[in-house]
C-alpha cells in the first residue's frame, strides 16, 4: 500500500462476509466534501491503485453523470474504464460500479462487478458524514473473501488521503 497519512482520520468500518462499511466525519460542507470525492480523485486515489502506475499516471477522473465512466487515463493517452456511475446525486449520493477483479484485470460485465456508494449527510454546517459501502463483492467470484478483506484494508487508506485532501492537504504521493 502507500505511505500512510501522519494524522489518520477517524475511520470506523463495519464488514460482513460481502461488504465493508465505512464512516467518517468530515470538516467541510457537503457540497465540498462531494466535490473532492467525486471531482479530484488525483488528489487522493493512491497511484499504485492504478493500472498505470504511479510512473505513468496521468488522470483518474469520474464522468459527473449517471452513466458516466470511472477511469484512469495512463502513457500514451491510453484509458481504462474501473466501472460506471449507476446514480449521480450531488452532493447526496454517488452509487457506481467497481469493474476492477481480485486479480486487479478488467470485469467488463456489470452484473460480475462489486458495488460502492458513498452518502454525504450534512451534521452541521461545517461538517459531513460520509457513509461508504463497498458491497456485492460476491459477484466477484471464489476470490470474493479475500478481495473484501483486502479492499478493506485500501479503503480505509484511501479514505484517509481523502480526508487530507478535503482538508487542502495533499497527501503524499505513494
Amino acid at each position: 500500500m502507500g505511505q500512510e497519512m501522519a494524522d489518520q482520520a477517524d475511520i470506523r468500518q463495519d464488514v460482513e462476509q460481502f461488504a465493508v462499511r465505512c464512516s467518517l466525519l468530515i470538516s467541510a460542507p457537503t457540497e465540498r466534501a462531494f466535490a473532492v470525492f467525486a471531482g479530484a480523485l488525483t488528489d487522493w486515489w493512491v497511484r499504485e491503485y492504478t493500472w498505470s502506475g504511479p510512473e505513468a499516471l496521468s488522470e483518474l477522473g469520474m464522468e459527473p453523470r449517471a452513466g458516466g465512466m470511472l477511469y484512469e487515463i495512463g502513457p500514451y493517452g491510453f484509458r481504462a474504464d474501473w466501472g460506471r456511475v449507476l446514480i449521480w446525486d450531488p452532493p447526496r449520493r454517488l452509487v457506481f460500479t467497481w469493474q476492477i477483479g481480485p486479480d486487479r484485470s478488467p470485469v467488463p460485465d456489470p452484473a460480475r462487478a462489486s458495488e460502492v456508494e458513498v452518502v454525504f449527510l450534512t451534521e452541521t454546517p461545517g461538517q459531513t458524514r460520509v457513509e461508504l459501502e463497498h458491497r456485492h463483492f460476491d459477484r466477484h467470484g471464489e476470490a470474493a473473501e479475500g478481495y473484501r478483506r483486502a479492499l478493506t484494508a485500501g479503503w480505509h487508506e484511501l479514505l484517509s488521503r481523502y480526508v487530507a485532501a478535503v482538508d487542502g492537504h495533499r497527501p503524499p504521493l505513494s
